[in-house]
């Protein structure tokens, strides 16, 4: 029921979100696209984490899906909630992050060891949240977790 709730709030706040809080220009490419990139590079394993999730690209929130692969982190509420916290150990700092934070952590007390451990593993890593990803897609993930230490 908690992790119904969490995924609504998300749902409901996701929308005026992209709409008015994003600035970015969405990418002007799709998974199938993605799917074409050269094994191990970036868009190619984004079009993989979108393929294997049954997920689609969403405008203006493509870095999001990026994060969930360069951090390897999975896509239950508290994965997402964890990745939240692992983004502001890293040093990013929005409103949509605090309000993942601030009301996801209530419904997982039990979990609080391993929002801890993954706000630890953001701070350990250099800053990468701000990063321009569209322009890394032909990098390989491994190559962007070593200089950032992912």
């Amino acid at each position: 029921m908690r992790d119904y709730i969490i995924e609504k709030l998300y749902e409901c706040t996701k929308k005026p979100y992209q709409k008015f809080f994003k600035q970015n220009k969405p990418w002007e490419v799709d998974k199938e696209t993605l799917l074409n990139y050269p094994k191990g590079s970036l868009g190619n394993s984004l079009g993989n984490f979108l393929n294997e999730n049954h997920f689609d690209m969403q405008p203006k929130l493509e870095d999001h899906d990026v994060i969930h692969v360069l951090t390897n982190t999975g896509i239950s509420v508290t994965d997402e909630i964890g990745m939240q916290y692992y983004l502001l150990g890293n040093g990013k700092r929005s409103m949509y992050l605090f309000l993942v934070i601030f009301s996801g952590t209530p419904f997982y007390p039990k979990q609080i060891r391993y929002f801890i451990e993954q706000y630890k593993r953001g701070k350990k890593a250099h800053p990468f949240y701000y990063l321009n990803f569209s322009n890394m897609l032909l990098v390989p993930v491994k190559t962007i977790q070593h200089i950032f230490n992912i």
